[in-house]
């Protein structure tokens, strides 16, 4: 087959993602997937919806002007196919058809607002999540964005629950989670412990994957709740400037990592479970594999 281009665009209620892979022969008849280009933008559409109801003014033009660079990049790369994909702000935000309109209209870039359960979904068809499980275990697959957390429960094989909580490190900063939904998450992580009792925990989101830098973890190398638990302490000790300066946060990363991990934390001390593993993947991968899927008969 001839090297195709994929791109994948998430608009989260933190960030917003664009990744472009290569996708070509590995030469064993397989297919690698090479990024060619990788950017995240610190929007923060949550600070708006979650507070408001709607995205304002000023985030939808950082919102459109992001989306029309994304467009150039997707040009200049020649992408031969792409999706865009919008998560809980967009979601819950009352003008969001008003807002993937005039995105369509100013960047040329056609959004689907996805459902919490496709989001789920999406992220745990990333590449190489399987490679680090015992199939014959139970796994909990935790991604924490800025509006939500997504978990997929896996066992003996497949996928047996996929569900989607509004708790997310941008709406616990802007103090409107609901203490039901709270409280809601940890009773159902507990049920789903003592029904399937899970083994691991497979974390994504950036946070995740800034904790593994942190810990200065290397490929395959897991997080115990001990290292997770002392770097919390350590960290949340620290004052937002301190977190920046000496442990080299960015400062749209400073804030979120800590409720980002006091959710880990909580899954982990309720699940009863030792070990998170982090496969550094997220939406836009799971995005490039499903576009890969659909379109391979048409490309082999």
């Amino acid at each position: 087959m001839d090297r195709k281009v994929y791109a994948a665009i998430d608009i989260g209620s933190n960030a917003i993602r664009l990744l472009i892979n290569y996708i070509e022969p590995d030469g064993s008849g397989q297919v690698a997937f090479k990024k060619a280009v990788y950017m995240r933008v610190p929007v923060r559409l949550g600070e708006d919806v979650f507070t408001t109801g709607k995205v304002g003014k000023l985030k939808s033009k950082k919102l459109y002007d992001t989306m029309q660079a994304f467009a150039l990049l997707m040009k200049t790369f020649d992408v031969d196919c792409y999706r865009a994909c919008a998560t809980s702000a967009m979601r819950e935000a009352r003008n969001h058809r008003k807002i993937v309109n005039a995105v369509e209209e100013k960047a040329g870039i056609e959004i689907d607002v996805i459902s919490g359960r496709e989001e789920a979904t999406l992220i745990w068809e990333a590449s190489g999540v399987n490679t680090l499980m015992d199939f014959d275990r139970a796994y909990l697959y935790v991604d924490v964005g800025g509006g939500s957390t997504e978990v997929v429960v896996y066992c003996n094989h497949k996928t047996v629950y996929a569900r989607s909580f509004p708790l997310g490190t941008v709406r616990i900063l802007s103090g409107t989670v609901d203490e039901k939904e709270q409280k809601k998450f940890t009773k159902w992580i507990a049920k789903i412990a003592k029904k399937y009792q899970p083994v691991g925990i497979i974390g994504s989101g950036g946070n995740i994957n800034r904790v593994f830098k942190l810990l200065n973890k290397r490929e395959k190398d897991v997080i115990s709740y001990e290292e997770l638990r002392d770097l919390y302490l350590q960290l949340n000790s620290m004052t937002l400037e301190e977190r920046i300066c000496k442990r080299g946060l960015n400062d749209d990363r400073a804030d979120v990592i800590i409720p980002a991990m006091t959710i880990f934390l909580n899954v982990a001390s309720v699940s009863d479970i030792n070990q998170i593993i982090v496969p550094r993947v997220g939406l836009v991968d799971g995005i490039v594999h499903r576009l890969y899927r659909k379109a391979k008969p048409a490309i082999s």
